[in-house]
């Protein structure tokens, strides 16, 4: 059995500031600094705890991998409008990729001990342009 250690160390993860843990595995910008037209992590959730509402100026792709399914919450706020259950079972409703459009809010969760995810963002992502939504202050800021 893998565990969420196992994981985070082979692939050789950090922790994410919105929770979770990460590691760049993709930008195709010279420089890496810069945007580039797309961008790739890894992206683990642990411990059925949501990560934090955040969105991005860039539409993003979720790929499920690995580990227990989990739920995607998406808005155009910080309330869920929709929410989708990643994961293997086809058979139940899950699935195995998700798109979330620029601009809107979201936030992921475990079912279980852990879930191990890719995120494809186009264009690239830039730390610079995520919000991320802390409770007690104004969404946005």
């Amino acid at each position: 059995m893998t565990t969420v250690e196992d994981v985070i160390q082979t692939l050789d993860l950090a922790p994410h500031p919105e929770g979770g843990y990460y590691r760049r595995t993709y930008c195709n910008a010279e420089n890496p600094s810069d945007r580039g037209l797309a961008s790739s992590i890894y992206y683990l959730i642990e411990q059925q705890s949501f990560a934090l509402w955040h969105r991005v100026d860039a539409d993003e792709l979720w790929f499920w991998h690995a580990g227990a399914p989990a739920i995607i919450e998406y808005g155009e706020e910080t309330v869920a409008d929709a929410s989708y259950t990643m994961g293997p079972d086809l058979a139940s409703g899950q699935k195995p990729q998700l798109i979330i459009p620029k601009h809107k809010w979201q936030r992921v969760r475990s079912t279980g001990d852990w879930s191990l995810f890719s995120s494809v963002v186009t264009p690239g992502f830039l730390f610079e342009t995520l919000d991320l939504h802390i409770e007690g202050r104004p969404a946005g800021q």
